[in-house]
């Protein structure tokens, strides 16, 4: 069996020019669309992020997924490595950060089909993501995947060096 992987960006903005590094961030995470999903909030948004192939580059997929997912072109600027994390399903994720200013409203998701309900045979199209959104820290380590929040502690970690 191959080892599932999935790449992605972190944006991040610091609104307050003269802050400390780490003061006044913010990040901007996905909620995942579709019915399962529709109802929660905790633990139901994440970094913009898919899987890819193993003769794709990791930063390569992060950026075509972050353009599927949203909608827009990926950010420019530079990418901050901030590792991989193996999730409890055993995927590993790569993830950078990158710094960029992102207006929630421009987003235009791409869309994943599924049947629904289970068993009716009808299949529909649903968001993969229904809405992005700006997260202080706090907020977003009680939002996003659990299996995720270590990437945001990493970043944290590196803005504060």
């Amino acid at each position: 069996m191959t080892q599932k992987r999935s790449a992605g960006l972190f944006l991040f903005r610091r609104p307050a020019v003269d802050a400390a590094p780490a003061a006044g961030v913010e990040v901007l995470l996905g909620h995942m669309g579709g019915p399962f999903w529709e109802r929660r909030d905790a633990g139901a948004w994440s970094i913009p992020k898919g899987e890819y192939l193993a003769d794709e580059a990791p930063r390569d997929a992060a950026r075509r997924e972050f353009t599927e997912e949203i909608g827009l072109p990926p950010p420019e600027g530079a990418y901050l490595p901030l590792g991989e994390v193996r999730q409890s399903n055993g995927k590993l994720v790569t993830v950078w950060a990158v710094e960029a200013d992102l207006d929630p409203a421009l987003m235009r998701p791409g869309t994943f089909s599924m049947e629904w309900p289970p068993g009716s045979g009808r299949v529909q199209d649903f968001p993969e993501l229904d809405r992005v959104a700006w997260f202080a820290p706090p907020l977003a380590r009680s939002s996003m995947v659990v299996g995720q929040v270590p990437f945001l502690e990493r970043l944290l970690m590196l803005l504060n060096d």
